[in-house]
Order: C-alpha cells, then sequence, then structure tokens
C-alpha cells in the first residue's frame, strides 16, 4: 500500500473515532426510542419573586386579609401579617398540593418544650406538620418543629431564631381509599423547612394524633388546609397553594394482534 493511500486510510479512521465519541455509540446502531405517549404541552407559569407566588397559585393569605379562611376574622392583621389567635381553615378544599406559608415564633421566649411557638398546619384538617419554636428548645424529637405531629421527627432542625421570619414548602399526596374503605394507597409529605430538606417523601402512618396511635378512616379526596392556635401567638404571612393535578396523557394505541399463520 502507497504512503498516501495509508494516510488517507488513517484520516478516515480517525474521524470515525472522533465522531463516534460526539455521539452515543447506540445511536449508530438503533433508532431512537420514544413512548409514543401524547402529552399536552406543560403550561407556562410565571414563578414570581422569591417573595410571591407563582402566576398558577390560589393566595390564601397575601397579607391584607383572611377572607379565604373560616374564622380568620378571630385574626389580627397588622404590617402584613396575620397573628395566630384561634384555629381556622380554608374556605376551599384542596387534595394533591404545594403548600407555601411563612411564619414566626414569638420573639420574646416563654416557656419551654411545646410551649414555646407552637402551632400546626394541617392538610386535609388531619395530617398536621407541626410548627414550634425550635431553636435551642428540647423536646420529644417527633414533635419538634418540621416533624410529622407524633410520626416522624425532621431530618435536621433547621430553625431559625425565635421573632425570624421562617419558610415551608410542602408537597403533599393525598391518600386515595377503596369502596370498602380500606386504604389504596397511603399519603405522603415532602418538607423544606428555610429551604432544607427535612421530610423527604415521607409515608404517612394515618391521621395525627396527640392522644392516639395514627390510623387511617376514609374521607373526602379533598379537604382544608388548617392553621392550629396552640396558646402562642405565631405570626403568619405569604401563604398560598397550587393544586397538583396529572397530566392528562393520551397513551398510544396497543398494536394489533397478529392472527395465526394458516396451515
Amino acid at each position: 500500500m502507497s504512503r498516501s493511500a495509508r494516510s488517507g486510510r488513517l484520516f478516515v479512521l480517525g474521524l470515525i473515532v472522533v465522531c463516534a465519541g460526539a455521539v452515543p455509540a447506540r445511536a449508530w446502531f438503533f433508532p431512537e426510542w420514544k413512548s409514543g405517549i401524547e402529552w399536552p404541552m406543560p403550561p407556562v407559569v410565571d414563578p414570581g419573586t422569591a417573595s410571591s407566588a407563582p402566576s398558577d397559585a390560589v393566595v390564601l393569605f397575601d397579607g391584607t386579609d383572611l377572607s379565604a379562611w373560616e374564622g380568620g376574622d378571630k385574626w389580627t392583621i397588622e404590617n402584613g401579617y396575620a397573628i395566630d389567635q384561634g384555629n381556622i381553615r380554608t374556605k376551599e378544599e384542596f387534595g394533591d398540593c404545594q403548600l407555601h406559608l411563612e411564619f414566626a415564633a414569638p420573639e420574646e421566649v416563654k416557656g419551654s418544650g411545646q410551649g414555646r411557638g407552637n402551632s400546626g398546619v394541617y392538610l386535609m384538617g388531619r395530617y398536621e406538620v407541626q410548627i414550634l419554636d425550635s431553636y435551642d428548645n428540647e423536646t420529644y424529637y417527633d414533635g419538634q418543629c418540621g416533624s410529622i405531629y407524633k410520626q416522624h421527627p425532621p431530618l435536621v432542625n433547621a430553625c431559625r431564631k425565635p421573632g425570624e421570619w421562617q419558610t415551608y414548602d410542602i408537597i403533599f399526596t393525598a391518600p386515595r381509599f377503596n369502596d370498602d374503605r380500606t386504604v389504596k394507597s397511603p399519603g405522603y409529605v415532602t418538607v423544606l423547612h428555610n429551604g432544607v430538606l427535612i421530610q423527604n417523601h415521607f409515608e404517612l402512618l394515618g391521621d395525627t394524633k396527640w392522644d392516639a396511635p395514627p390510623s387511617y378512616s376514609k374521607h373526602p379526596e379533598r379537604g382544608p388546609i388548617s392553621l392550629q392556635f396552640h396558646g402562642n401567638p405565631v405570626r403568619f404571612r405569604n401563604i398560598w397553594i397550587r393544586d397538583l393535578m396529572p397530566a392528562p396523557a393520551e397513551m398510544p394505541p396497543s398494536p394489533p394482534t397478529p392472527e395465526p399463520a394458516g396451515e
């Protein structure tokens, strides 16, 4: 083989190697796999600023009034926040959802354990994520701030100092029930406290109760968001929620079943 022919052959081989390195090897031999599922186009949502709700959220409290809540007239509103003065719950009901709220325990520390900055947010009115001043405050672990009350302590204690504003971002999957009232699928809760993951898709064991072990009882597919009054003037602001609805995908038609070959 001549030197020029050998050089040309090496150049072509090198070009193939370079190209093969730029594309996954399977792409040279197999066509791209596609699921065939017809997904709708995801809607465009304005995420808002760090202190505002996204454009598809239901605003539950914007600092001006509590008209979205039953019992909201019991609370005091000042300087854009509301002070906890009685149990309240939303007039609208929700199932799977993303919930954002901001809260602050009293700056002046009084009491200890469960007596400091105690409140709670209840999903569907029955599954509680505990609110508590857990900054340098000992209590039982499955009752401190960020716990799924009496079911699971937070992965870490991410509390800020008393009086400082804190955030909860909660992702909730509601439980489903069979016609015979048994559990079809349990509920799940993910919680970020001040941006820190403290509950990671925790499987709920049932209702959260103070005086009894958790248990499920069949309930409607949607329920209210409740805020608990526990005798402490906890402040709240910037509360919003998003319904999480599955995308209505259409499955591709099944291929026809081949007829058996004739004999």
